[in-house]
C-alpha cells in the first residue's frame, strides 16, 4: 500500500541497446473510478524502465502501460492508497489570490533560501551539514539548480560526460539523478520544498546547456518531469534570471512553460525568475499568463509586494531580494538587520521573501552556492517572524481583523490608529530584539501608540465574541 501523495513505482524490463533515452517511450495510465492520469516513464539504466506516480486519492487504483516497445506495453496492475502518514500534508498549492496551502488544507507560508548547487559538491558530509542546518532553520523552501555553471567542475553532471567536449546531451547521468532524488527526499522529510531551477544563464556556452536546441530543451524537461514530478515537495522554476540568457526570447520561455504544464500530470507549482541590474532596471515576467502559478521575483524593494499582488492574481515570492553577507557585489553584502527588514517589509505587504547568505569568511563556503552552515544574523530573526505569522489568522493578508504595520528603519515617536467602534489588542514587536510587548488595555476609536526606535512593528487584532460548542460566549483576537 502507498500513502496518499506518496510515490508508487512501476519497474519494467526493456531494451538497453542503442540509446534508450531517445529510442524508447513508455507511459502508464493510472485510473481511479472514472478518472485517468497519464504519466511518462523514464529509463533508469540496465534495461530498467520506471514509472512513478503520486496518487491524490485514497482507495483502489489500477494502471496499464502503453508503449510502442512490446516488452513495455500492456502491463496491468492495481494497488491500494491509504491515508497520508505523519508530516505528509500533500503538495503545496495556490490558495485564493495570494496565499499557499498544502493539499490537505494545512497552512503553508513560504520562507525560502537559496543553495544553488548544494547537491553538486561531491562531499556527502557537506551535504549532510546543509540538511542539518536547514533542519535548525526557519526555511521551508530551497532554490536549487540542476544544471552546472561555467566555472563548475562537479563530479557528476546531469548528462553523461565529464568535459565540455565529451558531454552527451542525449544521455542522462543516472548516478546524478539518483543522488538528486535522494536529496529531494531528504528535504521532503524535513518539510522543505525543493524549488528546482531547470535552466539558468550562468553556463555562458561552456557546457552547452544554456543554449540547447528547442528539441533538446524539451527532451531534458520531459526526463526531469518523468523522474522527479512525483515527489510532492517539488516546485519548478523554468529559469533563474531568464532575461540574462541571450539564447532564448520571452516567447521561448513561454513555450517551455506551456510545455512543462502539459507534461506535468500534477501541475506542480511553476514560475520563472527575472534578473535585474541592481537599482537600474527590472524585467519582471508577465505573470498573468496561465502557465505560471506564482510570481517569482528578483527585486530589492519588498514593500512593492502589495503592488504585485494587486497586479496579478498570483502569490508573490521575492525569491531574491539581496543576500546577507560581505562579498564585494551589490547583491551580496546586506547586513543581517537589512535582510531581516526586507523580510518584514515583504510579509507585511502580503508577499513572501527568500533568504540567501554569502560571507567571505564562512569556512564552508558561500551558502548560496553550496550550502553548509548558516552563520548570519538574520535566520533567527526570520524564525521569529515565522512564529508571529504562525499565530496570525490563516487569511492574515486579507482580513480586517488582523494587521501588521512595519516601520523598519524609520523611527517615529508614535503612530496613530483608527480602530472604529470595536475593541482591539495592540502589540509592539521589536523585530531585531525579538520581543513582543502588549500595549495595556483594549483599544477602539483613535488611539496613539508610542514607538521611538527602529525595527518596530505593530500587531493589531480585533477582539471578536464567538459562541463555542457549549454555547458560552468567548472573546478571541
Amino acid at each position: 500500500m502507498v500513502e496518499r501523495w506518496g510515490v508508487y513505482e512501476i519497474v519494467l524490463t526493456g531494451p538497453s541497446s542503442g540509446n534508450p533515452f531517445t529510442d524508447v517511450e513508455v507511459q502508464a495510465i493510472f485510473s481511479y473510478r472514472n478518472r485517468d492520469v497519464t504519466v511518462d516513464g523514464f529509463y533508469d539504466g540496465g534495461g530498467r524502465y520506471k514509472i512513478r506516480f503520486s496518487p491524490d486519492q485514497e482507495g483502489s487504483w489500477r494502471y496499464r502501460t502503453v508503449s510502442p516497445t512490446t516488452e513495455l506495453n500492456g502491463h496491468r496492475g492495481d494497488f491500494e492508497v491509504g491515508p497520508a502518514g505523519a508530516g505528509n500534508h500533500g503538495p503545496v498549492r495556490v490558495f485564493g489570490r495570494s496565499l499557499f496551502r498544502y493539499a490537505d488544507g494545512s497552512r503553508h507560508e513560504s520562507y525560502g533560501t537559496t543553495c544553488y548547487h548544494w547537491t553538486h559538491t561531491g562531499d556527502l558530509d557537506h551535504e549532510e551539514l546543509t540538511l542539518a542546518s536547514l533542519a535548525e532553520s526557519p526555511f521551508n523552501k530551497v532554490r536549487m539548480c540542476i544544471l552546472p555553471t561555467q566555472d563548475m567542475r562537479p563530479d557528476r553532471l546531469a548528462f553523461v560526460g565529464s568535459t565540455a567536449e565529451t558531454l552527451d546531451r542525449t544521455r542522462f547521468n543516472l548516478e546524478f539523478f539518483s543522488h538528486l532524488e535522494d536529496r529531494i527526499g531528504d528535504l521532503g522529510r524535513l518539510g522543505v520544498e525543493a524549488d528546482l531551477i531547470l535552466f539558468h544563464p550562468y553556463d555562458k556556452g561552456h557546457w552547452g546547456v544554456d543554449n540547447m536546441s528547442p528539441e533538446l530543451d524539451r527532451f531534458y524537461l520531459r526526463y526531469v518531469v518523468a523522474r522527479l514530478a512525483a515527489f510532492r515537495n517539488v516546485w519548478w522554476s523554468i529559469s533563474n534570471e531568464y532575461d540574462f540568457n541571450h539564447a532564448k526570447t520571452v516567447a521561448d520561455w513561454d513555450d517551455l512553460l506551456l510545455y512543462l504544464q502539459r507534461i506535468d500530470p500534477y501541475r506542480r507549482l511553476a514560475s520563472i525568475h527575472n534578473g535585474t541590474r541592481m537599482y537600474e532596471y527590472e524585467s519582471i515576467y508577465d505573470f498573468d499568463k496561465p502557465w505560471t502559478t506564482h510570481q517569482s521575483i528578483q527585486h530589492w524593494d519588498a514593500a512593492r509586494a502589495e503592488d504585485w499582488r494587486a497586479r496579478y492574481p498570483r502569490p508573490v515570492v521575492i525569491d531574491e531580494i539581496g543576500y546577507e553577507g560581505d562579498v564585494d557585489r551589490r547583491w551580496g553584502n546586506l547586513t543581517g538587520r537589512e535582510m531581516t527588514r526586507r523580510f518584514w517589509h515583504g510579509m507585511a505587504a502580503g508577499g513572501f521573501v527568500g533568504h540567501g547568505e554569502c560571507y567571505v569568511d564562512n569556512p564552508n563556503g558561500h551558502w548560496i552556492s553550496r550550502g553548509g552552515r548558516l552563520i548570519g544574523d538574520s535566520p533567527q530573526r526570520i524564525a521569529f517572524l515565522r512564529s508571529i505569522i504562525d499565530e496570525a489568522p490563516a487569511d492574515w493578508t486579507d482580513t480586517a481583523d488582523y494587521r501588521l504595520i512595519y516601520f523598519g528603519e524609520r523611527v517615529p515617536a508614535e503612530h496613530f490608529l483608527e480602530l472604529g467602534d470595536e475593541d482591539h489588542l495592540i502589540d509592539v514587536i521589536d523585530t531585531w530584539q525579538m520581543t513582543v510587548e502588549p500595549v495595556p488595555g483594549r483599544h477602539r476609536g483613535r488611539c496613539t501608540v508610542p514607538l521611538g526606535r527602529s525595527d518596530l512593528a505593530l500587531r493589531v487584532r480585533r477582539v471578536r465574541r464567538r459562541t463555542d460548542a457549549t454555547n458560552k460566549v468567548r472573546e478571541v483576537a
